[in-house]
């Protein structure tokens, strides 16, 4: 088992940046695919991001394509998910969400362990 803790959230106008990181405690870092999941109040969790074991691919929906990107550092059990140029509408708890699979998924239901979440508040 592996337990996943977010940080980096917070309050930020349009435009601005964050960074989230999600720290592993546990298992090895390493065998798990991770994704960045999103939850916005009254729908559904949605993929985000997703990143290879080894870090040599990623994924990313189409609302967020080329304003973030995820990435990991396996010697630091650490995933992040760096967000650039945000938009009210990427307003949401973000969830960090490990796989202990060898291919990806952007399904939630792929994924065996979560985080607890960190909220993310775009204003315009």
């Amino acid at each position: 088992q592996v337990q996943l803790v977010e940080s980096g959230g917070g309050l930020v106008q349009a435009g601005d940046s964050l960074r989230l990181s999600c720290a592993a405690a546990g298992r090895t870092f390493s065998n798990y695919v991770m994704g960045w999941f999103r939850q916005a109040p009254g729908k559904e969790r949605e993929f985000v991001a997703a990143i290879k074991r080894d870090g040599s691919d990623t994924y990313y929906a189409d609302s967020v394509k080329g304003r973030f990107t995820i990435s990991r550092d396996n010697a630091k059990n650490t995933v992040f998910l760096l967000m650039n140029d945000l938009k009210v509408e990427d307003t949401a708890v973000y969830y960090c969400a490990g796989r202990q699979r060898l291919r990806v998924s952007i399904s939630r239901n792929d994924y065996d362990y979560w985080g607890q979440g960190t909220q993310v508040t775009v204003s315009s």
